[in-house]
């Protein structure tokens, strides 16, 4: 079986909640390697709900469909407050990136309660926002920031990374609809440790195979190398 689209591989998925400090309940799923345990976890930040980011946008879905298996990770997916999937609507209203640093908070504090091994911020446009103005205040391992628009992020918000000992790697598509690279290793400058990868080709929404298995591909390259190279066929059942 040729791995694409929306396959989903052999995986231990839970739905879960998550609880924030200023009392919302948010819901999502976790991915779990079926037999062995995590060498990493993934928490991921979803694009702009306003914009039909969700939990299930394609990028996050396919890492919670394939990396379990591929890649022996962990991915945590969740709606921040206001959004809804078909997973369901987790409490709240949009905050504009403001309030839903308490969700980024409780996401990585569930990661912690469960023992999950080397948590690694993944953001995803908005979510790339979330990353790098409250990564810093939490135990991760690195930030994955997938087509940044550094919109809500400001020049201060990045520079104040630049002290910071972990990872921090973007993926920068050349055809961005915000930030394309040439600008993003400006705007980066200020993170000399920040590794910037220029994606031929690459757009926004990341859409179609090769787009995706590229991400995919980055991100397990970022955080289980052993990993690779990623397998593009499953044994059948």
């Amino acid at each position: 079986m040729e791995i694409r689209g929306p396959v989903q591989l052999p995986a231990r998925r839970e739905d879960i909640e998550l609880h924030t400090l200023d009392g919302l309940t948010l819901v999502g799923e976790l991915a779990l390697p079926e037999s062995v345990p995590p060498v990493a976890t993934l928490v991921t930040l979803h694009p702009l709900p306003t914009a039909g980011g969700f939990m299930d946008s394609h990028v996050l879905r396919k890492a919670a469909g394939r990396l379990p298996a591929l890649a022996d990770l962990a991915v945590l997916r969740f709606n921040t407050r206001g959004t809804t999937s078909p997973r369901g609507t987790s409490e709240g209203v949009f905050d504009g990136g403001a309030s839903e640093a308490f969700d980024v908070a409780a996401a990585v504090a569930f990661a912690r309660e469960r023992n999950l091994p080397r948590p690694w911020l993944v953001g995803w446009s908005f979510g790339t926002e979330l990353a790098l103005k409250y990564g810093r205040d939490h135990d991760v391992e690195g930030v994955i920031l997938l087509s940044p628009p550094l919109h809500r992020a400001t020049a201060d918000d990045v520079a104040a990374w630049a002290g910071d000992h972990r990872r921090m790697v973007i993926l920068v598509p050349e055809f961005d609809d915000y930030l394309r690279p040439g600008e993003a290793a400006e705007r980066f400058a200020s993170v000399p440790h920040a590794t910037v990868i220029p994606v031929e080709g690459g757009k926004h929404l990341w859409v179609g195979e090769n787009q995706t298995r590229r991400v995919l591909t980055e991100i397990v390259a970022a955080v289980n190398p052993d990993a690779l190279p990623l397998p593009i066929e499953w044994p059948d059942a």
